[in-house]
C-alpha cells in the first residue's frame, strides 16, 4: 500500500514540475547550391536522429546559402518539405505546397557570366588599408573582385512566394547576415537596428557573392554575401551578443563549407577548394570557443571525406544535387548517433 501511495505521490509531482522549454539556435552557413543541398540533408537527419524541430529553435542565423534555408524554415516548411521539393517531389502542406523551382538554373549555373571590369569596392581596399587588422582576409579580397553580371532574381522571389514582398518572417528569430560593402560592416537583418528591409531582399544581399552577383542594394547602401566575414556568424549567439545576455542552451552548426577530416583530391582546383575549407574550419572552431564559454552546447556538422567526394571541388554545380543530399542525410545520422567526436577532428590532414 505505501508503495502505490508513494509512485502516485511522484506521479502527480512529475505532472506539476515545469520543465523550461530549450533555447535552442540554428546555424545555416554559406556553401552555394550543393552548400544549400548539403544543409537540407543534415536537416532531415537531425529531424530524424534527433527528434527536434529546427524550424523552433529560438534563433536561427542565415549566411548566405543558408539564408534561403533559414527564410523557409522560419516561413513553416520542414525538413522533409525541403527535402522533396529539392527532389521535385510533390509536397502536400505548408508553404511549398503547389509550388516549383528550378534548383539546377537558379544562381545561373555550374560557372558565372563573365563579370563587369573594374574593383568591387575601393571604399573597403582603402578601409582595410587604413585598418589592416580590422577585416579578415577573405573580406578584403570581395572588395577586390569585379562586379558580377548573374541573377538572383529566382531566389528572391522564392522567398516572396512563401513570404509577401516587404514583410519580415512570422519567426521573430530569424537572422539573415550580409556584409556593407563599402563598410565592410556585418549587418544582422531581423536584429534590432538594421535597416528595416523585406525578407527576400535580405536573403538577395546575404547570396551575393561578389564577382558573381552585383551588390545587393538596399537604399543608398550596398550588400554582399555575410560570408566574406564569416561563413557561419556563429559568434553571434553569444550570450553578449543576444537580448537580455542569456546564453541558449545549445546550437546547432551546419556548416557546408568546412570540414570534418579531409580527402586528397588530384585537381588544383580541388585542393584550393579544400585550403579554403581549412581556413573556414578555423574559423569556426574559434566562433564554437566564445560561444561555449557561456555554457552552450554547440553540435557542429560538417562534411566529412564521403560528403566531399559528393561535393566536388565546385559548390555551384547543380549535377551534383541529389547524391549530395542523400550523402548528408546518412553521413550526419552516422555523425549524430557516435557523439563522439571532438574539435580536433576538424583540424587538416598532416602532410
Amino acid at each position: 500500500m505505501f508503495e502505490n501511495v508513494r509512485d502516485r505521490g511522484l506521479h502527480a509531482s512529475i505532472r506539476h514540475t515545469h520543465v523550461a522549454p530549450v533555447r535552442r539556435g540554428l546555424v545555416l552557413g554559406g556553401g552555394g547550391t550543393l552548400g544549400a543541398t548539403w544543409m537540407i540533408g543534415a536537416l532531415r537527419a537531425i529531424e530524424e536522429t534527433r527528434g527536434i524541430d529546427v524550424g523552433g529553435a529560438h534563433l536561427i542565423v542565415g549566411t548566405s546559402a543558408g539564408s534561403i534555408l533559414a527564410a523557409l524554415l522560419g516561413a513553416g516548411a520542414g525538413p522533409e518539405d525541403l527535402w522533396r521539393h529539392q527532389r521535385g517531389q510533390q509536397v502536400e502542406h505548408g508553404p511549398m505546397a503547389g509550388r516549383s523551382f528550378d534548383y539546377d538554373q537558379a544562381a545561373g549555373g555550374a560557372a558565372p557570366p563573365l563579370p563587369i571590369p573594374g574593383i568591387g569596392s575601393p571604399r573597403l581596399i582603402a578601409r582595410s588599408v587604413r585598418h589592416p587588422r580590422r577585416y579578415p582576409g577573405t573580406a578584403v579580397l570581395s572588395a577586390f573582385m569585379p562586379p558580377g553580371r548573374g541573377s538572383l532574381g529566382d531566389i528572391g522571389r522564392m522567398v516572396e512566394d512563401v513570404i509577401p514582398s516587404g514583410a519580415w518572417s512570422p519567426h521573430p528569430g530569424i537572422r539573415i547576415v550580409a556584409m556593407d560593402y563599402d563598410s565592410g560592416q556585418r549587418v544582422v537583418f531581423g536584429q534590432a537596428g538594421s535597416p528595416p528591409v523585406g525578407l527576400a531582399e535580405a536573403v538577395v544581399a546575404s547570396c551575393s557573392i561578389p564577382g558573381w552577383f552585383p551588390p545587393a542594394r538596399v537604399g543608398e547602401r550596398r550588400f554582399v554575401d555575410g560570408g566574406t566575414l564569416s561563413n557561419t556568424n556563429l559568434d553571434l549567439l553569444c550570450a553578449g551578443e543576444l537580448p537580455g545576455g542569456k546564453p541558449l542552451d545549445e546550437v546547432y552548426v551546419l556548416a557546408p563549407s568546412a570540414a570534418r577530416g579531409y580527402d586528397k583530391p588530384s585537381s588544383v582546383m580541388g585542393r584550393l577548394e579544400r585550403g579554403y575549407r581549412h581556413l573556414v574550419t578555423r574559423q569556426m572552431l574559434q566562433e564554437v570557443i566564445k560561444v561555449r564559454k557561456d555554457g552552450t552546447k554547440v553540435t557542429i556538422l560538417c562534411p566529412g571525406p564521403e560528403d566531399l567526394e559528393a561535393l566536388g571541388a565546385n559548390l555551384m554545380d547543380p549535377s551534383r544535387r541529389v547524391d549530395v543530399l542523400d550523402t548528408a542525410r546518412r553521413t550526419v545520422a552516422a555523425s549524430l548517433a557516435a557523439e563522439h567526436e571532438t574539435d580536433a577532428a576538424f583540424a587538416p590532414p598532416t602532410r
